[in-house]
């Protein structure tokens, strides 16, 4: 291998990069516009994240100033069901979910006199369809409609009488679902349990974690728990939908990665190549550039037609067939099928370690020290001065062939 075709190499791989970085930056693009175009639509028919916000109750207070003095309930039983239900749209997914909330509360009129408590339930979130919505105070269920995204009773309480609220709805909406107790400092005897359909717990930061947890016989999810007894400064309780692959970033990922691999897969064919006598032309590099080329090209686009994972297979499939194919029609089968063993490590391992977060580089890492390892212990006993000589082109007279060597000179023997 003479440093003009090693130079040579290096200019394809260097190109085949660039239209990789062109691929992938399309692929970008493709997926911020679909992203900036859809989103307001799944918005619309799934709804938004949704932050409830603990019923607020107050009086009036009888004096000069008649301020509003918050009551906080006695009680509160709160029940809440996400289920998971993502939505592909485009080369995106998005984290939509179902919620069935219930809330069953107790406030107590806490002066010596009698007292106009007033309850107001704020909703979640905006534009959002609710269901089977429930808002009782006593006996008497409200027939309100919503006034700024709010509905509020009143009610007459005796000294220390109490009274029942139970609220209940069922929505849908995106990304998280948390539970906030708004301005209130403290807050006294709440229990609220979280039933999923999902595995995946992904507390947002802020957020209190679960005082207990129980898997979810049969169900795949858990059933979580908030209990708290008497606390000042409760943050708000919230859950993250799970994380789903989307594949436009993952296609773009994969992209922008594909150089590195083909780095490592050329590396192979040409040291293997040197040993084994099998010295590929650079057009032969450009062709199996090309193979390697035409995963990330399809995926690409099929990644829009069909599931992730499919399109993935399909894509790795077609290249690993023009490369195979290539070269047992150039070097052999021999040559071939240690060509095809890497590129499935590099070109398709490499690919397929995208799809679980933080194991690309640990991937990468131990592959390149296997590979290292390997081209060590197979070249360990190869004079490569004897490889590169064999490897260079023999000298030839200008103007013709080589010359055959002189005839002896039979007088000269004799």
């Amino acid at each position: 291998m003479t440093p003009l075709r090693l130079f040579a190499i290096a200019l394809i791989v260097a190109c085949t990069g660039v239209a990789w970085f062109i691929l992938g930056g399309a692929l970008t693009v493709r997926t911020q516009t679909a992203d900036a175009r859809l989103s307001e639509t799944v918005a619309g028919n799934w709804g938004q994240p949704m932050a409830q916000l603990h019923p607020r109750a107050f009086y009036i207070s009888p004096t000069a100033a008649r301020t509003q003095r918050a009551i906080q309930p006695e009680t509160s039983r709160i029940e809440v069901d996400l289920k998971s239900d993502p939505k592909k749209k485009g080369l995106l997914w998005y984290r939509t979910y179902m919620v069935d909330f219930s809330g069953e509360y107790l406030l107590r009129n806490p002066t010596p006199i009698s007292q106009t408590i007033y309850v107001s339930f704020a909703f979640p979130a905006k534009d959002i369809r609710f269901d089977r919505f429930t808002f009782q105070l006593g006996e008497k269920t409200t027939g309100k409609s919503p006034e700024n995204g709010e509905i509020t009773e009143a009610v007459i309480l005796e000294p220390g009488a109490e009274i029942p609220v139970k609220l209940a709805y069922t929505a849908a909406g995106m990304d998280r679902w948390s539970y906030s107790f708004g301005s209130a400092s403290r807050v006294r005897n709440v229990d609220l349990v979280m039933n999923t359909n999902f595995e995946e717990i992904d507390i947002p930061a802020g957020s209190e974690s679960p005082t207990s947890r129980e898997k979810l016989e049969g169900e795949g999810g858990w059933s979580l728990t908030w209990s708290y007894t008497d606390v000042i400064g409760a943050k708000a309780i919230a859950m993250e939908m799970p994380a789903v692959t989307n594949p436009g970033p993952v296609a773009a990922r994969i992209t922008f990665f594909a150089p590195v691999s083909l780095v490592f897969f050329f590396a192979v064919l040409l040291i293997i190549g040197s040993i084994q006598g099998v010295n590929l032309h650079p057009m032969n590099y450009f062709l199996l550039a090309a193979g390697c080329f035409a995963f990330q090209l399809l995926f690409a686009y099929l990644v829009d037609l069909l599931p992730v994972m499919l399109a993935f297979a399909i894509a790795a499939s077609v290249s690993l067939v023009l490369v195979t194919g290539y070269l047992v029609a150039v070097a052999g089968m021999r040559f071939a099928r240690i060509a095809t063993v890497a590129q499935f490590a590099y070109m398709v391992l490499f690919s397929y370690s995208f799809f679980f977060d933080g194991m690309t580089g640990i991937t990468i890492t131990i592959g390149a020290i296997i590979t290292l390892a390997l081209l060590m212990a197979f070249t360990a006993k190869t004079d490569w001065a004897e490889v590169m000589r064999q490897a260079r082109p023999s000298k030839r007279k200008p103007g013709g062939p080589t010359a055959p060597p002189d005839l002896p000179n039979p007088a000269a023997t004799s």
